[in-house]
């Protein structure tokens, strides 16, 4: 993906930039709200809109510093259909090839359309009351992702995301943040969880342990029969209108800390020696990440049906190895990380 130059306030939908002051941020955030879609923009929360526009620039400023190479995120915004202005818009950038971030997407989407009777049916399924199962529902959602590979085997791959989906004027809020390691390091993985589970208490106890275990089911390999890495937080379709708690500004508050959860993890780390063959292990753990994605995960199935594949499959690791029947040597690191999969662990 080429860079291109900045676009002043008034770009059309196909423009990009690199964000680098808070001014910068702020006008990139104004433009951006600015040329979207007016009636796609009517339809989500402009407010939450409005703060995943200004994540995204932030988390993009944060890892840009983080990796130090010099390598810089390139921008690609994105009409759903340029047919139907109402429906929509998203800004995927990448990272790669930095010195650290060997491969780092945070992605934007913005999009309206009508509920398939398919997807109404699963979400109805999943306690939406207000979804009529057979579908046909206008829907409105927008959405920050992020997937952050290292290039460093002790360094843990980062997912996280916050979201908000809208029906006839009921909102659902989703989101989570989680690790997937290739060696076990029980501290930072301790540090991780403690972090979490210290914002969710700040909002009502019984988050952290609720996330954490629904974080656990979700990032499972049924096949495998392994988790794909130790977790942290997973929620999805809590309804704003009965949570109990401020489910927008908690939503905000997960959003805002991502980074700060997994950046003491890699300062800590980027400077230890690793081997080549520690890095060959690297490579065929990916190879589970990208299994769970291309299997499992509703986020990915959803976005594949939409049409959008360079958007959902950014996320893919830059480099996988699999080879048949891989064991790890009995008493080695490798094999204590699977050991440790198999089971969901109380970290903090």
């Amino acid at each position: 993906m080429a860079a291109v130059t900045p676009p002043k306030p008034s770009a059309a939908a196909a423009s990009t930039t690199r964000i680098g002051s808070r001014r910068a941020r702020a006008a990139v955030t104004a433009a951006a709200a600015a040329a979207a879609p007016a009636a796609g923009r009517a339809a989500v929360s402009s407010a939450f809109e409005e703060y995943i526009l200004d994540l995204q620039q932030r988390i993009i400023q944060s890892a840009e510093t983080l990796d130090g190479s010099g390598a810089r995120f390139q921008h690609d915004r994105w009409s759903r259909s340029p047919s139907n202005p109402n429906a929509g818009y998203g800004i995927t950038s990448v990272l790669e090839g930095g010195s650290v971030l060997e491969k780092a997407a945070a992605n934007i989407s913005v999009v309206a359309g009508v509920l398939s009777p398919e997807r109404a049916k699963a979400m109805s399924s999943r306690g939406r009351a207000a979804i009529d199962p057979a579908g046909g529902q206008s829907y409105s959602a927008a959405a920050m992702s992020l997937v952050f590979h290292s290039a460093h085997p002790f360094i843990p791959t980062l997912r996280a995301d916050v979201r908000l989906f809208e029906v006839e004027g009921q909102m659902w809020y989703g989101g989570g943040c989680d690790l997937t390691p290739f060696y076990v390091q029980e501290g930072d993985f301790a540090e991780f969880h403690g972090f979490w589970k210290a914002l969710c208490d700040r909002h009502d106890a019984q988050l952290y342990p609720e996330f954490k275990a629904w974080c656990d089911r979700y990032f499972h390999i049924p096949c495998r029969k392994e988790h794909r890495g130790v977790g942290g937080l997973f929620f999805d379709d809590v309804d704003a209108a009965t949570a109990g708690y401020d489910v927008e500004q908690f939503v905000r508050n997960v959003g805002d800390s991502i980074l700060p959860s997994w950046i003491p993890i890699v300062e800590r780390r980027r400077g230890q020696q690793f081997s080549d063959a520690q890095r060959q292990w690297q490579l065929l753990r990916r190879g589970r990440y990208l299994e769970f994605n291309l299997l499992y995960d509703r986020g990915v199935k959803f976005g594949l049906d939409g049409g959008r594949v360079e958007s959902i499959m950014v996320s893919a690791p830059p480099l996988i190895a699999w080879k048949y029947n891989v064991q790890p040597e009995p008493g080695s690191e490798e094999e204590r990380l699977v050991q440790l999969l198999q089971q969901p662990r109380e970290w903090a």
